[in-house]
């Protein structure tokens, strides 16, 4: 057989092989992704760090994947969004058995000069579904 032919054959099996590969992954459940944000809406008013906030305050018990789930963002993006309230003073974590549970510090100053006048507890007021 001449080298071109031979290296077809190879072709064919390298081919057949990593079909076999990608059969395998198909086996596999997808991986559950955060929403994609909506293209027509490209920025929002609170960042990141505010929709964590403020889901925490909505339900002090929610995992980080749910709140991964509703802000549009991963679960390690959250750890270090609640790093960082934590950090700040915004937030306080509690181990309830094998969960977290947060409290919001609702006395804390807001960080940036133009609204360091208000405190976590007006902005979770003015946000938080009644």
């Amino acid at each position: 057989m001449s080298s071109i032919g031979s290296r077809r054959l190879e072709g064919k099996a390298a081919t057949k092989s990593s079909g076999a590969r990608t059969a395998s992954r198909a086996a596999r459940p997808p991986r559950e992704r955060a929403p994609a944000p909506d293209p027509g809406n490209r920025w929002t008013v609170f960042t990141n760090h505010g929709h964590v906030l403020i889901l925490l305050a909505q339900d002090p018990a929610l995992v980080l994947r749910e709140v991964a789930t509703r802000v549009g963002i991963t679960e390690r993006a959250v750890q270090r969004i609640i790093a960082d309230l934590e950090e700040a003073g915004f937030l306080q974590r509690e181990r309830v058995g094998r969960q977290n549970r947060y409290r919001i510090r609702t006395s804390q100053a807001l960080r940036h000069p133009i609204e360091s006048h208000r405190t976590v507890g007006d902005l979770v007021g003015l946000i938080h579904r009644r």
